[in-house]
């Protein structure tokens, strides 16, 4: 049987910052693994610290202009094929519908919570993130990052409102609010 090399990621739907996309195969036991949506934030830096020291792993980071200039299908695809380089031995499993376009993939719906690799590479990529979007806080204070980490949330559009775009803004991502209303 071959081994398994999971693939998440953080910031798909993020307004602001990269998308980061970790690649997993796990070495050992590593207890308490999930989606890293359902773990407290001090539980996904356990986990972290944890898979780190537990596993062979990749974190690729595309930064907001890329994901502008890219788009997110062309930057997931463009991951897939770094990890297939990277694992080449590995079963590789994303998690979501699709593969975009990548051949040897398999994806699987929900595969974060199923599969012990897509768990840990979902927790590596949203830790990463993370704490990426806690250092911009400091360097851009008026968003409030490290509140809600570049998502659209009611309060990162009241900032976007009131100070205008950050510098780490997607400007692909237009919201739907802010767009002039015109009578046609």
């Amino acid at each position: 049987m071959r081994e398994i090399c999971g693939i998440d990621e953080a910031g798909r739907g993020s307004l602001a910052g990269p998308l980061v996309v970790a690649a997993c195969a796990t070495l050992g036991k590593i207890d308490g693994l999930d989606d890293s949506k359902t773990l407290s934030s001090k539980k996904r830096e356990e986990l972290f610290l944890e898979i780190v020291n537990n596993a062979t792993f990749t974190i690729i980071w595309f930064s907001h202009r890329r994901v502008d200039e890219w788009g997110l299908s062309k930057c997931l695809k463009n991951a897939i094929l770094r990890v297939q380089k990277g694992f080449p031995n590995c079963e590789i499993i994303m998690d979501g519908n699709t593969t975009f376009g990548a051949n040897g993939v398999k994806s699987i719906i929900k595969a974060d919570k199923k599969i012990k690799e897509v768990s840990a590479a979902s927790i590596l990529a949203k830790v990463a993130r993370d704490r990426y979007m806690i250092k911009m806080d400091s360097l851009y204070p008026n968003y409030s990052f490290s509140s809600h980490k570049g998502y659209g949330t009611k309060k990162h559009l009241k900032l976007i409102e009131k100070y205008g775009s950050s510098p780490i803004q997607r400007d692909s991502f237009i919201v739907k609010s802010f767009r002039q209303k015109t009578l046609f």
